[in-house]
């Protein structure tokens, strides 16, 4: 059986009866030996409450768990005190030299037990922490000489007990500074450290009513107001120990000390009750004149050691927060802002004409997928590798500095052609070809590089130079990543230009700058309109007209396509609505609309595409939502679930530009397709190029097999349509039936291509001209 187990069990079940059991003993020995007639009586309870400490804190080490050397500290305490008092015996403490000792080496252990609690319940002492104990040690020593050792001098004469005696109290006031540290350096205050403070400050209380009577300031009742405080100092002290948050003041403290405002006030006073009562108690010997000199002495040397201390530290502190403000925290490397300040300290010098300073903007590729993937620790890794691998390869001279995420930048000032910038900038390239050694495993990065060149003659800010290095790399992500690119003005023009588009496209919606044209499909064996394609174009309000090749992938980058595409669903879907009601169009007619790979991401678009059809008031299965290859190669399960989605309202998908991709026959299999778009590349070739002929026919065959409906885009002669028709493909659109028209000429074309009647062949020669 546990036995000891159990009986610790047993006492924890009533711990707070039990602590105020303790706490009500020792308040009514406090007051037992304050009522006590006899001076034997209060002795003997003063010898008790001394002595029960030992028992108490060793009861409290094996209640809650505590260290042996706070606990030896403190059982010290309390028999060392007991040990002064039973050798000063009714005589004045000072009588007795090693009474006066064991007072002494009793404040020691408590000085030595609240520094080892500084020392691991906070990050650090605090700056200047030992400086201000032995200033406020000193004000207390010149305080008590003044006031205590000088009168007792003056009754008993000089002795080695009246010098040990004036030590005394200074020990006890550094004693008090290091509780009240403790205190308020802390931000979390257990009732342990506010017993501990209790009964330090008891202590302190009772040593100076004591050394008041006995140096002759108090009469002999006084010594009957010590004796109860010592009582309360020592059950203070074991309650301490008790109590279970004592184990909190061990625990390190979150965070570096800090100096408060009790501690400075505190020591302010140390320094100036010294200097009044100085002022107004003149020296009463030579002995008291050399001993205030030399306090005051030792008093300014030690305010000077403290002045440098804190010099040093806010020297100290300066230079740690400039280093943290031009330092990136991870990486080490300088900052934004440090490199832009090198690169116009360079702008202001002047350089050698050989010398070709120059920027490299270094980007790695793809690296949100080793966030996404393996989780930013991973990514914090990778980012301190990098700049490691970095460093080691540039020229000595040069700065690399992150610029920002997973963005660096490297000013190198020591290239002496374009062809040595170069070679810098492979040897860049160059230190990703190695795997990153991960604490999850190793993987490879690639990086895209920008280089700029640096001329002396430049007028462009420094941020201006980072952006062309900026533009260049872009360029390098362009070309296929993992590459370098050389900055030029080109590039600038386009950047702007691109910027400019951008920033239109913003409020091209908002001003009803975009519109949609409409693309008949033609069916080949009726001659039949039986559905539209909605293409969208963009003019601008002075007029000029924006390429769909050239909004759209931006729109694409910056996010608008998901509300422009929105915008252009539901108002394709209700121009097809109104085409049916006023008779242009069958009611079995269709409407195709493109959709990005942005939407297709976009959660919430199944919901968007129901809402469109709701309003239009369009059956589902006259929409037909166009998609590209690269849609299910890049992020195969989010589009098959989307995809899914769209399914299940009732609208059909159709496969764009078969033929240009992968073209892989499980994505039909996989994906729900029910019409696959021959590209026009294929198109424009079938009638003259074998190859291209073998090809459409493979891939009608394939279609048909597959259930599928067949569309050839960009027909554009009438034996390109002949062609297609003898190959089995059913529908088509193209310039040769109609060019995408403005919904209010639909009407007249569909009439113009009705009137055509049937295939065959010649008679379309005319459908350029009535369309055109």
């Amino acid at each position: 059986m546990d036995i000891v187990g159990d009986a610790r069990r047993l006492v924890k079940r009533e711990p707070v009866l039990l602590r105020w059991i303790y706490v009500g003993a020792g308040a009514v020995m406090a007051a037992l030996c304050f009522a006590m007639p006899t001076e034997s009586a209060r002795d003997a309870i003063y010898l008790a409450a001394a002595l029960q400490v030992i028992p108490a804190v060793l009861f409290a080490r094996w209640l809650n768990r505590l260290s042996w050397y706070p606990v030896a500290l403190i059982s010290a305490v309390g028999g060392l005190y007991a040990l002064k008092h039973f050798l000063a015996g009714d005589s004045p403490t000072y009588e007795s030299s090693l009474a006066v000792i064991c007072g002494l080496a009793a404040v020691g252990c408590l000085v030595a037990c609240l520094a080892a609690l500084l020392r691991t319940n906070t990050s650090g002492y605090g700056q200047g922490l030992w400086a201000d104990a032995l200033i406020i040690a000193l004000g207390a020593w010149i305080l008590t000489w003044a006031v205590f050792v000088q009168p007792i001098r003056e009754l008993v004469g000089e002795s080695l007990g009246v010098v040990l005696y004036g030590l005394h109290q200074p020990a006890s006031s550094v004693v008090l500074f290091l509780v009240a540290v403790t205190v308020f350096s802390r931000r979390q205050r257990p009732t342990a450290l506010w017993l501990a403070a209790a009964g330090v400050t008891f202590n302190l209380a009772g040593d100076i009513v004591d050394s008041l009577f006995e140096s002759g300031h108090l009469g002999s009742g006084a010594q009957r107001l010590a004796l109860p405080l010592y009582v309360a100092a020592f059950f203070c002290a074991g309650a301490t120990f008790l109590h279970p948050s004592v184990t909190k003041l061990a625990r390190p403290q979150a965070g570096p000390a800090t100096t408060s405002l009790a501690r400075l006030a505190v020591t302010f006073a140390s320094l100036s009750a010294p200097a009044v009562v100085l002022a107004a108690m003149s020296p009463v010997d030579m002995t008291d004149s050399i001993v205030r000199s030399v306090a005051a002495t030792v008093t300014v040397l030690a305010i000077t050691m403290r002045v440098v201390v804190a010099v040093r530290a806010n020297a100290r502190a300066q230079a740690e927060l400039l280093h943290g403000v031009q330092t990136d925290p991870l990486t080490g490397l300088p900052n934004r802002t440090v490199l832009l300040q090198n690169i116009n300290d360079l702008l202001r010098d002047s350089w050698h004409p050989d010398e070709h300073p120059t920027l490299f903007f270094v980007d790695l590729d793809r690296f949100k997928n080793i966030n996404d993937s393996l989780g930013h620790a991973a990514g914090d890794e990778v980012l301190v590798t990098v700049a490691r691998r970095l460093v080691n390869a540039v020229p000595e001279g040069a700065t690399v500095a992150r610029f920002s995420g997973d963005e660096y930048v490297v000013l190198d000032t020591t290239a002496k052609s374009t062809g040595g910038a170069m070679a810098v900038a492979e040897r860049l390239l160059a230190v990703f070809r190695e795997p990153l050694a991960l604490s999850q495993g190793d993987v490879f990065v690639t990086a895209s590089i920008g280089v700029a060149a640096i001329s002396a003659t430049s007028s462009t800010s420094p941020e201006d130079l980072v952006r062309h290095a900026d533009t260049a790399m872009y360029r390098a992500k362009d070309a296929g990543r993992n590459c370098v690119a050389v900055y030029d003005e080109s590039m600038h023009e386009r950047v702007a230009h691109r910027l400019a588009v951008e920033t239109a496209l913003y409020r091209a919606l908002d001003r009803r700058e975009l519109r949609l044209f409409h693309q008949p499909i033609l069916d080949l064996q009726s001659g039949d309109v039986v559905g539209f394609e909605a293409l969208m174009r963009w003019q601008q309000a002075d007029g000029t007209i924006v390429s769909p090749a050239e909004f759209i992938p931006i729109a694409e980058d910056t996010g608008t396509i998901v509300p422009i595409g929105s915008w252009a669903l539901l108002e394709a879907l209700s121009q097809l609505r109104q085409w049916i009601d006023d008779g242009v169009c069958s009611p079995s007619a269709t409407m195709s609309v493109n959709v990005s790979p942005r939407q297709l991401a976009d959660s919430h678009f199944p919901s968007i595409v129901s809402e469109a059809l709701t309003r239009s008031n369009v059956p589902p299965q006259l929409l037909w939502l166009e998609v590209t290859e690269s849609v299910m190669i890049t992020e195969p399960e989010l589009a098959l679930a989307t995809l899914r989605r769209l399914r299940s309202l009732g609208v059909r998908v159709a496969l764009d530009d078969f033929g240009t991709g992968y073209s892989s026959l499980s994505l039909l299999q996989k994906f729900p397709l029910q019409r696959i778009k021959i590209d026009r590349a294929f198109v424009q070739g079938v009638a003259d190029n074998p190859n291209d002929r073998s090809l459409v026919r493979t891939i009608v065959a394939m279609g048909r097999s597959l259930g599928l409906d067949i569309v050839a885009e960009g027909v554009e002669s009438v034996h390109q349509l002949q062609v297609l028709s003898d190959l089995g493909c059913n529908k088509a659109q193209g310039y040769l039936i109609s060019h995408p028209v403005p919904a209010d000429a639909m009407r007249s074309t569909v009439a113009a291509l009705e009137r055509l009647g049937h295939f065959p062949g010649l008679r379309l020669n005319t459908v350029e001209t009535a369309t055109n």
